[in-house]
This record gives C-alpha cells, structure tokens and sequence, in this order.
C-alpha cells in the first residue's frame, strides 16, 4: 500500500505548466509540522507534490503561499542525471486528493485598521 496522508501550508505559490499534451500539473511545497520539539523549537519537514489536471487548475486559481492544504496521495522516487552528469534521486508526492483547509474569507480578511465602520443614527433606515 501507497498512501501519504499531510496537512501543512504551502511555502510559495502554485507552479501550473502545462504537459506536450496538454495536461495541467501544479508543482506545490508544503511545510507540515513536526509533532514534536527539538531543542525548544518546533522544526518541519518539506515536500515536494504534484497536482494534475482539473485540482492543478484550482490550486493555481485559489492557493497562494501560506495557504493550508490537507493531500491525499501515493509517493513516487524519480532519477535523474545533472548537469555534470551525476545521478540524482528525488522523491515526491502525486497528489489523488487536495482539499483546501484555508477559507479565501480569512486570508482575504481586512485588518481592523482597514475596516471603517460608518455611524448610523437611530432615525435612519438601516443600510441592509
């Protein structure tokens, strides 16, 4: 059985390109928590995932850096060979599932100094 199972929040925007094909795939990094201290101070590990078709497009269209993300998916190792001819290997997560744990509300949210409340006085209608 591969499965992997994590909740974190996104390091940096979607990456969206697109296969000879035309099959969408979003590029996502996540940091997920660990649940445990190490010296006083909470570490994360990072992970590398891939988003394909119809779920690449709303990641690019509704996650953005910070975004909380919760992914269901299976890991997968790749090899490659650099530019000066070493062999390297990486291992990354092909995303069956993603579900957006971030409201677009909060992270859109006005801060207090953005919000200006108007006075109504009590002989006028309400404004709703």
């Amino acid at each position: 059985m591969n499965k992997v199972y994590l909740i974190g929040n996104l390091t940096k925007d979607p990456e969206v390109s697109e296969t000879s094909s035309g099959v969408a795939v979003a590029r996502l990094s996540i940091a997920v928590n660990r649940d445990y201290l190490e010296d006083g101070e909470r570490n994360a590990d990072f992970f590398k995932i891939n988003v394909w078709r119809g779920q690449a497009e709303n990641c690019e269209k509704y996650l953005k850096k910070g975004s909380k993300i919760a992914v269901l998916g299976s890991l997968h190792n790749r090899s490659y060979d650099d530019k000066d001819g070493n062999r390297k290997t990486v291992t990354e997560i092909t995303a069956s599932e993603v579900e957006f744990l971030s409201s677009i509300r909060s992270e859109e949210a006005q801060t207090p100094e953005q919000l200006r409340l108007e006075e109504v006085s009590e002989d006028e209608p309400l404004p709703f």
